[in-house]
C-alpha cells in the first residue's frame, strides 16, 4: 500500500490499462487493475498473466472513475480489459455532466 498524490500515473501488470490521478484522498491505498496490483508507469513491466474474471470489465480511455465516496478519482489515459479497484473495492465510472445549450 501507499499514499497516491494527484498526478501519479499507474500502469496494470495483467493489462495494458493505465490512470493517471485526480484526486486523491489522504489514507493509504492498493491499487489494483485487474485483480493484480498497479505500479508506476515509468517502470519496464510488460503485462504477464490473467485478469482476474470477477475483475475483467474493462476500463475506457478518457473515462473518470471514482470510489463510492468520491475521495478518490483517476483518469483512463489508456484502455485496457481489467477493472479498476482501491482496497478491493471496484471504482466506478464517473457520468458524465451536460453542458448548457449555447444557442
Amino acid at each position: 500500500m501507499a499514499a497516491l498524490k494527484m498526478g501519479a500515473r499507474l500502469k496494470s501488470t495483467v493489462c495494458e490499462g493505465e490512470i493517471m490521478v485526480v484526486i486523491a484522498p489522504d489514507a493509504e491505498l492498493e491499487m489494483t487493475c485487474g485483480g493484480a496490483a498497479m505500479v508506476d508507469a515509468g517502470e519496464a513491466v510488460t503485462p504477464s498473466g490473467e485478469v482476474h474474471p470477477d475483475h475483467a470489465v474493462g476500463v475506457a480511455m478518457g473515462k473518470r472513475y471514482i470510489d463510492e465516496a468520491e475521495t478518490l478519482e483517476v483518469l483512463c489515459v489508456k484502455s485496457g480489459d481489467g477493472s479498476l479497484a482501491a482496497n478491493g473495492a471496484l471504482l466506478l465510472q464517473k457520468d458524465t455532466k451536460k453542458l448548457p445549450k449555447t444557442d
